[in-house]
């Protein structure tokens, strides 16, 4: 597969509107990778078919304000690397439960960075960042997301990169809510 990594990722940051607070201002960005992108388009196309409606084929379909309020909650203030966030553990959630940030759109998001083990030594090992998407911020330990951070750490003139694992994310965290307000706000017609 020789497309590029962010080539989608790119697309929807000028469609939101966001490439000027990606490049001028401090942000950390959890950057979600094209294949990302591609499997939420995957999730609303079949969403579509379903119901006897046309599939999205352009990124620009979908409304600016869509991508604009999905894609803000990748993106905190200010600048953080791995060892800025605090340690989380999944097993011990309760002693090390990361920390919870609000993303550029409001949302909160938890935040940590997981401690593997090594030789037997617990949290020795290498460390890994981790985003996780909170469903019910009433009850934020239940069935949380936790999208694992593929490379860390990638500086920028302005902030912060953390390049999200493809495999293991679809675009806006949970597909039937970006099926919602992608169709809610209604889908443009494809032009040629």
């Amino acid at each position: 597969d020789k497309t590029p990594y962010f080539d989608s990722t790119v697309t929807i940051i000028n469609l939101a509107g966001l490439s000027t607070v990606l490049d001028q201002e401090n942000v950390t960005f959890f950057a979600p990778p094209s294949g990302s992108v591609n499997k939420a388009i995957i999730g609303l196309n079949r969403y579509l078919k379903f119901n006897g409606k046309d599939t999205v084929s352009k990124l620009d379909q979908i409304k600016p304000e869509v991508w604009k309020n999905v894609l803000s909650q990748y993106i905190f203030k200010g600048s953080n690397l791995l060892k800025d966030y605090p340690q989380r553990d999944t097993v011990s959630f309760v002693t090390f439960p990361g920390h919870n940030y609000e993303s550029y759109s409001g949302r909160i998001m938890n935040i940590g960075v997981i401690f593997n083990n090594a030789g037997g030594v617990q949290y020795a090992g290498y460390r890994q960042l981790f985003i996780g998407y909170i469903p019910d911020l009433s009850n934020p330990q239940v069935a949380l997301q936790n999208i694992p951070v593929a490379s860390s750490d990638i500086q920028t003139n302005n902030g912060v990169v953390h390049a999200l694992n493809r495999v293991k994310h679809t675009f806006g965290f949970n597909t039937s809510r970006f099926i919602d307000q992608a169709v809610a706000a209604g889908i443009s017609p494809a032009t040629p």
